[in-house]
């Protein structure tokens, strides 16, 4: 099936929502840091404001998409939408106010709409046909790679050239607008109450960590390169502005991965298919780290992201053949939150290297313990098959057509 006939008023209508939804998570971080800069230690309250946001996504996202009933979905989508454009808007109205005050309304954003990703996911795979499936997370990891290139620009530009406090009062606003987009949506999406055969959500998931292991492994070593970029280039004396458009190479990588993923029918099963792509991440970043010139960082971080694109595509359409209908909101919050955790973990180890080692040398470990997590979840998944009275999501497996376009046999699904 092509992009076109994946296109309809109802993916467009999503598309909107989720730009509501998700512009604000772009923009949180370095929001933030504008916000406060100004004050008396103020870049390092920005980075612990940052901090307390992404733990209250990694809290939050797990527990609210555990509790999200697929039938009736958008009342819980909207609650915490809502409540995190009140947090939002709260941080931008209330600049002065004491750090810890700050910190709250920090965590409430980041938590309270941390299980939307997961569950516009859900809502928007069941607006198409199954065979259409890669094809509309493809549209969706285009737009999210569009929506994150666009947010450090927009949040730059606001904070410095209008008010600190206007890309947090804006991201409330977006937040706000995406509560009354989800009335043009569908209320949920079609799960049968029995399709976890009397397991508990909780187990179900955790059958599935190999994916969120893997999951998290394919940002964790994109986010230290992107964390250890300024530092590598001025051990390599390139100045520190590309940094920019090394960034920007990798963002524009991502979005063309995203496309071509979804353009045809991939040999092999999803986990080798992931597999081979995150070893050449590794590979990619590894050269990252002991390439000199800026051409050359330009071409491998691009095709870093293409191949990094295709990585968390297959991760995503893993956990829909593992996982039942009425579980695949909670397991694409919990992803969500694996990635955050992943990110979080690259940070600090970044910070801890970068004291101790070359910035090179602190990517190479970075690459080293990414390609560790791969292989744990890589074989993780090779278990025997689910007992009969676990259905796959989708329903029987066999009977499903490959999203794609292909067969099962050529998808592996």
């Amino acid at each position: 099936m092509s992009y076109r006939e994946v296109v309809s008023g109802g993916v467009v209508r999503w598309g909107a929502v989720a730009v509501g939804a998700r512009m604000p998570v772009a923009a949180a971080p370095l929001a933030l840091v504008f916000l406060v800069r100004e004050r008396p230690g103020g870049y390092a309250l920005g980075a612990v404001l940052a901090a307390v946001y992404v733990v209250g996504e990694i809290v939050g996202a797990p527990l609210l998409g555990m509790r999200m009933r697929p039938e009736r979905a958008r009342p819980q989508l909207a609650w915490g939408l809502a409540a995190g454009a009140v947090a939002f808007g709260a941080l931008g109205l209330l600049p002065e106010a004491h750090p810890v005050v700050l910190g709250a309304f920090a965590f409430l954003a980041g938590a309270a709409p941390a299980a939307a990703p997961g569950g516009l996911r859900a809502l928007l795979t069941g607006m198409v046909p199954d065979k259409a499936v890669a094809q509309a997370l493809s549209l969706e990891s285009i737009l999210t790679f569009g929506i994150w290139a666009v947010a450090p620009a927009a949040v730059t530009g606001l904070a410095l050239g209008v008010s600190p406090a206007l890309p947090l009062v804006s991201a409330g606003v977006l937040m706000a607008a995406a509560v009354a987009g989800l009335w043009l949506l569908p209320e949920g999406w079609h799960s049968d109450a029995d399709d976890r055969g009397g397991e508990s959500m909780a187990r179900i998931l955790v059958r599935a960590w190999p994916i969120f292991v893997t999951g998290a492994a394919s940002l964790s070593m994109l986010a230290l390169a992107e964390l250890v970029l300024p530092a590598l280039l001025e051990q390599r004396g390139i100045a520190v502005g590309w940094a920019g458009p090394l960034l920007a190479a990798l963002a524009v990588g991502s979005a063309v991965g995203s496309f071509v993923y979804g353009l045809r029918t991939w040999p092999g099963r999803l986990r080798t298919q992931s597999m081979v792509l995150m070893f050449a991440v590794s590979a990619c970043l590894a050269a990252v780290a002991v390439l000199p010139g800026v051409g050359w960082l330009l071409a491998v971080l691009g095709a870093a992201g293409v191949l990094q694109a295709g990585a968390m595509l297959t991760r995503n359409l893993s956990l829909r053949e593992v996982l039942p209908p009425s579980a695949l909101a909670a397991g694409y919050s919990v992803m969500y939150a694996a990635v955050g955790a992943g990110y979080a973990a690259s940070g600090s180890l970044a910070g801890g290297l970068l004291s101790v080692v070359s910035p090179s040398t602190a990517i190479l470990a970075g690459v080293g313990l990414g390609v560790l997590l791969t292989v744990v979840g890589v074989l993780g998944e090779v278990k025997p098959a689910a007992s009969p009275g676990v259905v796959s999501a989708g329903g029987d497996v066999a009977e499903r057509t490959a999203v794609g376009g292909g067969g099962d046999a050529e998808r592996g699904l």
